[in-house]
């Protein structure tokens, strides 16, 4: 059995939505010191839509798979439903992840809502601050595809 899917391995050659939007409504950077991994997530919103999305990704193999994916996911969706956006979505979307990369997903779903959290800062919309604790979900694991 392999240790990625092929789903894996094709979002980390061909990534979906790289790049950085500079009209972005909502950024949102994080990253994992101890392996390194930084993602920055831009979002662009109309009429509570994210019409746009963009990642840059400083990171293993994985990190940069489960960036794509989520910006696949949350693209063309309402803002509240890409904020429900969980780790566990993104490991499912892939086929799967090793358990030493679920850290990976782990930060998409970080990313996701900081640039979610930045656009309601941005825009005064009011929010529920409970929903941008960090995960319980320590980012342990060490880095390489």
């Amino acid at each position: 059995m392999a240790l990625y899917s092929d789903k894996v391995m094709e979002h980390f050659r061909n990534p979906r939505n790289v790049g950085k939007l500079d009209d972005a409504d909502g950024i949102g950077e994080v990253g994992n010191a101890k392996c390194g991994d930084i993602m920055r997530m831009y979002i662009k919103v109309d009429d509570g839509i994210i019409t746009d999305v963009k990642f840059n990704t400083f990171g293993c193999g994985s990190a940069i798979a489960t960036s794509s994916m989520a910006t696949e996911l949350i693209k063309g969706k309402p803002i509240e439903e890409a904020l429900e956006l969980s780790n566990k979505a993104v490991v499912e979307a892939l086929d799967g992840l090793p358990t030493h990369k679920i850290h990976c997903s782990v930060l998409a779903e970080e990313a996701v809502r900081a640039a979610v959290k930045d656009y309601y800062d941005k825009n005064g919309i009011a929010y529920d601050p409970e929903k941008f604790r960090e995960s319980e979900d320590p980012h342990e694991g060490s880095c390489g595809l």
